[in-house]
């Protein structure tokens, strides 16, 4: 395992969850994530790159919500954990995440290569 890999796991297990309203993905524009977490993701066809990004959704957005929600990027995951980033809904999880690992999170992300979702 590279470091880049270490990270995104150690920074994954200290993003708290929460539960989303249903039928909601107020979150699933599109985004950047690092090569490393892409190479988790299924690989799209530019045509669906293309209707997404024209729907102003990711990619992986799919009838049911997020298809990849157990691989999704660090970004997704931080989604409505900070007041930074804060859920549209009011839905949080009991602890915000810690403003260390958001620091950690975008420092990853601004240090790596990033592709779009």
């Amino acid at each position: 395992m590279n470091d880049n890999q270490e990270i995104i796991l150690r920074l994954r297990e200290r993003i708290p969850t929460f539960e989303c309203v249903p039928g909601c993905h107020d979150c699933c524009g599109p985004v950047t994530t690092s090569s490393e977490e892409m190479s988790r993701l299924p690989v799209k066809t530019d045509a669906e790159h293309e209707v997404a990004l024209d729907n102003y959704n990711c990619v992986h957005l799919g009838p049911n919500g997020c298809e990849v929600y157990e691989e999704r990027p660090l970004i997704c995951r931080l989604f409505g954990t900070t007041q930074n980033m804060p859920c549209p809904n009011g839905r949080r999880p009991e602890d915000m995440v810690d403003p260390e690992i958001e620091s950690l999170v975008h420092h990853y992300i601004a240090n790596t290569r990033q592709v779009l979702v």
